[in-house]
């Protein structure tokens, strides 16, 4: 099988939701899962259309309370296509005869096929072979090109193409019971005259009109005349339909084209979504010309973002690179949007943007600055909102919600449904307020990456002060040891949500929240003496920001508690030694996994905040994100004696009580264990390349992807092996490949510089400048330094190095 291809040979109905997931087309504006374009949702397809940052709010009665959630809404469906042979009922995947079934998805193109073979009940073989395209070069057209061959017969094929506005957002089991009727019918039609069909709708509360508009064009024909086919209208309210008829001969390809054009109220430089939508729709090419351009956009985009891993794991690293740019491409950046954790790909978490933008940010930096920046924008843009909810807290600065949707209003939820027990319980998740942390990284890694002192000046130094002002407020001073407490929050583990017994939510001094708050004033700091003078003095003067509070920062900085367990392991948070150790193989052996300990716990009448047991990574993200180095000196910078024999000690302590119930959690242990372990790191790595191919978490892939995961893989084979490291003034690489890697390529973007191609082995590393009329640029291999002008290579023998710690 080529690496480019994904193909799915039968149609299984268990595994229908994973496959439509997977095979999602998108371009960063739409996205549409790969349902059959005859599927309906059934309880076995679900085909779902996306739009990025198109939200609508509803409030629901749950549990007898009333629970307001706002959803990324499953806009109108723009795929239909239905056929049938004379007087027999529609053709389908699941109602009808399939003889053969195959689907294919080339991630290179961008390019979904479809081929089944159908007999009806009076014998007759049909072939159907379908491509579909979301276009990356015109974010607004998508297009659908069925080629019908009637195998042994001749007559007539009705066909039926819609736009279907009736959809529901109704894509997650567990949301059911919430109120999915976000559409409202606001007018359809068609127009003989140039054959275009047109649907209009709006969202219920956001009041977002979303209008798509097709035309059918009936291709190849004996005439060799293309022309819109004609047809008889059906209108309904919220549906849009051209039923028509195709005269088939026996052995001979009849080809009808869907094209498809797509647009929002929330779109730039239009007058009126449906006007757009039509007039576009009226002058779409052919496919064949949707083709060329969109395959030639998407080459553009593998040459910046490809990587080459000879051998297995090739295949889910191009499907996961396929997968962000699907989700954040160039046409993202031209909107006001987050990055929803699932994708467009489903309606899981509610299409909320959570934190999981710090595990995407470096692949986007690497080759895509342009859109980082623009997911950057969306959280400055709703720094107002962030402001808003640390007042309404009782705390100064900028408080970011753990969800956030269209305008950075706190979408968590405050109860959460067990599917396991089926019970509604509370849900203090929002407590994580460690998303501001991540936000801030984000400000600073992308500066650090790509130098642009303009987003620094206009927009990120303000965001970090404001964020580090909420961290100084929530922080309580210990005069006795002269330390900073954090108290009532959650980590990133997410499973203690508060200490046994207690009357209050929340645990104390988390160690990565306290630490990472020490790192996130020093941004603030470092950033604010990055200002020319008199813009330092107009933002101090702004925000109101006196020495007194940059003397705070300065203390918090170096004064923030971090507690030990006694053997010099870092506790996850304070008091964490002191709970009951969890039975691991009992629990193995009576449930098999246990990635949702939480769950089974709570359906057994107990609850994890017992026990030492954490849900994914927590205190080893500090070493993901700072690296080995970095923690140790951000722990002495701290006032804390922390040595290499004692982050072995820690991360062999979390390692065995650690249930790995996100995708997040194999990331991090494969990055932290690179240099302690490759083997165990190769075997983390392997599970980050399975968590969506093969939905590892049992059934939640088919609910939207996980593109933190899916970018951590990439992350593993751009920076980790490599060691890459893009912070400071010279680009740094420090390779430890896996025995299983023997080689990896792959092309980057550093500051001002396009085109640095690196191919990394055991013995040998090679990096060559593309020819710009950019300055040369010093690059270190293991610590020795070279400066490169554009154009030049440079290919440093090195020795392999050996199993165990990097330097």
């Amino acid at each position: 099988m080529e690496p480019s291809i994904l193909s799915y040979e039968g149609f299984d109905p268990a595994a229908e939701g994973l496959r439509e997931a997977l095979c999602t087309v998108g371009n960063g504006y739409v996205a549409t899962r790969g349902a059959a374009p005859e599927s309906t949702a059934d309880g076995v397809h679900y085909p779902g259309t996306y739009f990025a940052g198109c939200y609508d709010r509803l409030t629901s009665t749950v549990a007898g309370r009333e629970v307001e959630n706002e959803d990324l809404v499953n806009a109108p469906s723009w795929l239909p296509l239905r056929f049938r042979t004379p007087g027999q009922d529609w053709l389908s995947l699941d109602r009808s005869e399939v003889l053969d079934h195959r689907q294919d998805l080339d991630t290179r193109r961008g390019v979904l096929t479809r081929r089944t073979r159908f007999r009806d009940p009076a014998g007759r073989a049909l072939a159907v072979t379908q491509r579909r395209l979301v276009s990356m070069h015109d974010p607004h057209a998508a297009a659908l090109e069925t080629t019908f061959v009637a195998e042994n017969w001749s007559g007539p094929l009705e066909v039926r193409a819609s736009l279907d506005g009736r959809v529901t957002t109704s894509g997650v089991a567990r949301y059911r019971d919430l109120d999915g009727r976000h559409l409202v019918p606001v007018a359809q039609g068609y127009d003989p005259a140039d054959g275009v069909t047109w649907l209009q709708v709006r969202t219920a509360t956001s009041q977002v009109r979303i209008a798509q508009a097709a035309v059918l064009v009936l291709t190849g024909t004996r005439t060799g005349a293309d022309g819109p086919v004609p047809g008889t209208a059906e209108q309904t309210a919220g549906e849009s339909a051209v039923l028509t008829r195709l005269d088939l001969v026996q052995g001979v390809p009849v080809t009808v084209e869907k094209r498809v054009a797509l647009y929002t109220s929330q779109d730039r430089a239009i007058s009126e979504s449906l006007v757009a939508a039509r007039e576009h729709a009226a002058r779409l090419p052919s496919f064949g010309r949707l083709l060329a351009d969109h395959a030639a956009a998407w080459e553009r985009l593998w040459r910046a973002s490809a990587v080459v891993v000879p051998g297995r794991p090739q295949q889910a690293l191009d499907l996961y690179v396929f997968h962000l740019l699907q989700t954040l491409s160039e046409n993202t950046a031209q909107l006001d949007v987050g990055m929803p954790a699932r994708g467009l790909h489903g309606e899981a978490y509610r299409g909320h943007v959570f934190w999981d933008e710090l595990f995407v940010f470096p692949f986007l930096l690497l080759g895509f600055p342009r859109v980082a920046r623009s997911l950057l924008m969306y959280r400055w843009r709703r720094l107002p909102r962030a402001r808003r909810a640390a007042a309404d807290a009782g705390y100064r600065g900028a408080m970011y919600p753990w969800q956030s949707g269209s305008d950075g209003r706190d979408e968590t939820q405050r109860v959460h449904l067990n599917p396991v027990s089926g019970r509604w319980v509370d849900d203090h998740s929002h407590l994580q307020r460690h998303v501001g942390i991540a936000v801030a990284h984000d400000v600073w890694q992308y500066y650090q990456a790509t130098g642009d002192v303009a987003f620094l000046h206009g927009y990120g130094a303000e965001m970090l002060v404001e964020i580090g002002r909420f961290w100084c407020s929530l922080a309580t001073y210990d005069k006795a040891d002269d330390r900073y407490d954090l108290r009532g929050v959650m980590g990133p583990d997410e499973y203690h949500d508060a200490y046994p017994g207690a009357g209050r939510p929340g645990i104390d001094n988390n160690a990565y929240t306290n630490v990472m708050v020490s790192r996130v004033l020093r941004y603030a700091l470092d950033a604010l003496a990055l200002l020319p003078d008199d813009e330092r003095a107009a933002l101090r003067h702004r925000l109101a920001l006196g020495d007194e509070e940059t003397d705070l920062f300065e203390r918090v900085a170096r004064r923030m508690r971090v507690v030990f367990h006694g053997d010099g392991v870092i506790s996850q948070f304070e008091g964490y030694d002191r709970l009951a150790e969890l039975d691991w193989p009992a629990y193995r052996a009576r449930y098999g996994s246990i990635r949702r300990l939480d769950r089974v716990l709570e359906a057994e009448g107990d609850s994890v905040n017992r026990y030492r047991a954490s849900k994914q990574a927590d205190v080893l993200m500090l070493v993901f994100l700072l690296g080995e180095r970095g923690l140790l000196d951000a722990l002495a910078a701290l006032g804390y004696p922390f040595d290499a024999a004692a982050l072995d000690r820690t991360v062999r302590y979390y390692l065995a009580r650690t249930s790995h119930g996100s995708t997040l959690s194999a990331v991090v242990h494969a990055w932290v264990l690179a240099s302690r372990d490759p083997e165990a790191s190769w075997q983390f790595f392997r599970e980050v390349l399975d968590s969506d191919i093969a939905d590892v978490q049992g059934g939640t892939t088919a609910e939207g992807v996980h593109l933190g995961a899916m970018a951590g893989a990439v992350d593993l084979v751009q920076r980790c092996y490599p060691g890459l490291d893009l912070t400071g003034d010279v680009l740094r690489l420090a390779p430890r490949l896996p025995a299983e890697i023997g080689e990896l390529r792959f092309r980057l973007r550093y500051r001002d510089h396009w085109g640095i191609d690196v191919r990394c082995a055991h013995d040998r590393v090679r990096i060559g400048l593309a020819a710009s009329r950019q300055p040369p640029i010093t690059v270190a291999v293991d610590g020795v330094e070279r400066t490169l002008a554009p154009g030049e290579t440079w290919e440093p023998a090195r020795q392999p190095l050996r199993a165990g710690r990097r330097a």
